[in-house]
């Protein structure tokens, strides 16, 4: 297993081992030691799945505020998502600077996002399915966002016109948004 460190500190691109013959495969997709020893320290208490039917589904950004801040190991299962983390620690380096990453079933690429980070994804392909870990429960008392196209951020996705719900349409602005992490 890979633990490959990205541009945004904390934030890690896990590379699993794929064992693969004429039957199928068969990965290890999580292992408590060998995470520890590659840098992913958070004990996850809830696991999460999504189904986008659509190609161009967009997710995001999502976190959630202190004291329920969640760390995530997400995994795609089904199709393809590119999936985006952008930093909101106020003292980082990288504060408001944003990375893409594509995530796939056939890729077996795993992310994870430490506290901190508003995480948003965008289905590349129909029937994608999602499955993340988290090591705090949902709270929908401190569940918020920013805007998946704020240009402050300047993210750029792979999809103009996005399959949006009503929540994540109506999220604030990034410049007005007051970080406490």
């Amino acid at each position: 297993m890979e633990f490959n460190r990205t541009k945004l500190d904390g934030v890690i691109l896990v590379q699993p081992d794929v064992h693969g013959d004429d039957r199928g495969f068969f990965i290890e997709s999580y292992a408590r030691q060998k995470f520890l020893a590659g840098g992913i320290e958070p004990v996850f208490v809830q696991d999460n799945h999504s189904r986008s039917v659509q190609k161009g589904v967009l997710r995001g950004l999502h976190f959630q505020l202190p004291p329920f801040a969640q760390s995530k190991l997400i995994r795609v299962t089904a199709g393809a998502i590119f999936d985006v983390v952008v930093d909101l620690r106020k003292g980082s380096p990288s504060f408001g600077k944003w990375e893409g990453f594509e995530l796939s079933a056939a890729n077996f690429r795993m992310l994870f996002v430490p506290a901190g980070f508003a995480h948003g994804f965008c289905t590349l392909a129909e029937n994608t399915e999602v499955q993340y870990k988290v090591d705090v429960p949902y709270s929908p008392m401190h569940d918020s966002g920013v805007r998946w196209n704020d240009p402050d951020i300047g993210i750029t996705w792979p999809i103009e016109h996005p399959v949006l719900s009503k929540k994540d349409g109506e999220l604030g602005a990034f410049r007005k948004f007051d970080s406490p992490f």
